[in-house]
């Protein structure tokens, strides 16, 4: 994709100020978008048919459905502008073992639709928690300069958690997508705690001057 040097300098001049209308007048205010915004890739993670499927008790099974389908559809817009803006999107997908809900090459396991690899997308393939363990993640983000990453996806406790941690030990700044992740209830927990609690664990977490911050996806303006 060919960008024009124009098109990154009225990206780059909204992403570093948002203008508030207050009642006595107009206020410019930084936002809580990084400086470092075109170095930036989108990470999302197992975002795949069945990643959620049959997780929860049949009382609860609708309700992080319908949560699953909202943050999908939050997550494929900013892939939209992202791809607009000229940033990268990576896809992580786990392969799941013969039985998993999402098997390897099961209708389960395919990417949802809604964020289906484009030209221009980079597919990482991964077998564990850690989207970094034994992939070629890294090395795929540091041949484009890839410094900061702005992360959404499943499982908050998990695969989400898991990468956002080992990413900025690896040197990488992370935006994690407050509204952008989601996860099933796990014992006496519901899914909306364990996403309320991750969200208040991970926000600046930090690994030397790399840190984690909290993002809201409206936050974005890719």
């Amino acid at each position: 994709m060919v960008v024009s040097l124009s098109h990154h300098l009225c990206v780059f001049k909204r992403l570093r100020r948002r203008c508030e209308h207050i009642t006595k007048g107009v206020r410019c205010v930084e936002t809580a978008l990084p400086k470092d915004i075109m170095s930036s890739a989108l990470l999302l993670i197992d975002l795949q048919n069945s990643i959620l499927t049959g997780l929860g008790a049949p009382d609860r099974q609708p309700a992080i459905d319908t949560v699953l389908e909202t943050v999908v559809t939050k997550l494929a817009t900013l892939k939209r502008n992202a791809r607009a803006a000229g940033i990268p999107a990576f896809i992580v997908q786990h392969d799941g073992t013969v039985g998993h809900r999402l098997a390897k090459r099961s209708e389960g396991w395919q990417l949802r639709r809604e964020i289906a690899p484009e030209a221009g997308d980079v597919v990482v393939h991964k077998t564990s928690s850690d989207s970094f363990f034994e992939t070629d993640l890294e090395a795929k983000l540091r041949a484009r300069g890839i410094t900061r990453l702005f992360i959404g996806g499943c499982m908050t406790q998990f695969c989400v958690d898991t990468t956002a941690r080992r990413a900025v030990s690896l040197g990488f700044d992370v935006s994690l997508i407050s509204n952008g992740h989601t996860t099933a209830d796990m014992g006496k927990l519901t899914f909306e705690e364990i996403v309320t609690h991750h969200n208040m664990l991970l926000d600046g977490f930090d690994a030397g001057p790399h840190e984690i911050k909290l993002i809201a996806s409206t936050e974005i303006l890719f």
